[in-house]
């Protein structure tokens, strides 16, 4: 189990060095790109970060890194706490401002669709209720009676569709 541990250190400090590697490279390459062998010695610096003959990136992490992180220790852990209440409030503010928006959302559409919810509903007979509930009776066929009181037509007259005023035409002649 050591062995793999000492290994995973291994490739964390390689993975470290690399990372400042290649954060320096992208100012390097700016102004050194012109250097005469320059993407040359690039490849050797990995090479010699990677090689575990000269184990470079080891080298670089204890001589240098590890130091930097140790007397900066105190700073960063206090960062860190820093950044974790910041974050956390952020997102109770946040959180507190996307359920204000959704209950707005949610109040102006039910306002807007209040109207055609209580037409819906209005269209269900107390026929098409009781076979609902499973009286028996068999629910018709063309389009629900107008309740008492209430016209479904424009003058008075209640409105029958295309398929069901033919039916009704035709089975009054026979």
């Amino acid at each position: 189990m050591d062995h793999l541990q000492a290994g995973g250190v291994k490739w964390m400090m390689y993975w470290i060095i690399f990372a400042l590697f290649t954060t320096a490279e992208t100012f390097t390459d700016i102004f050194l790109c012109w250097f005469p062998f320059y993407y040359e010695l690039k490849i050797a610096f990995v090479a010699w970060l990677l090689s575990p003959y000269t184990k470079g990136s080891s080298l670089l992490y204890r001589k240098f890194v590890h130091p930097t992180l140790s007397s900066k220790e105190k700073e960063i852990d206090d960062c860190l706490v820093q950044a974790k209440d910041r974050s956390y409030d952020a997102l109770v503010h946040f959180g507190k401002r996307g359920l204000n928006v959704a209950a707005t959302a949610a109040v102006m559409a039910a306002s807007k669709g209040q109207g055609a919810l209580s037409e819906r509903l209005r269209s269900f007979s107390m026929q098409d209720l009781s076979t609902i509930r499973g009286d028996g009776t068999p629910a018709p066929s063309g389009p629900p009676p107008p309740g008492p009181g209430r016209a479904s037509g424009k003058h008075g007259q209640p409105k029958m569709s295309r398929s069901a005023s033919e039916s009704a035409g035709s089975s009054g002649t026979a």
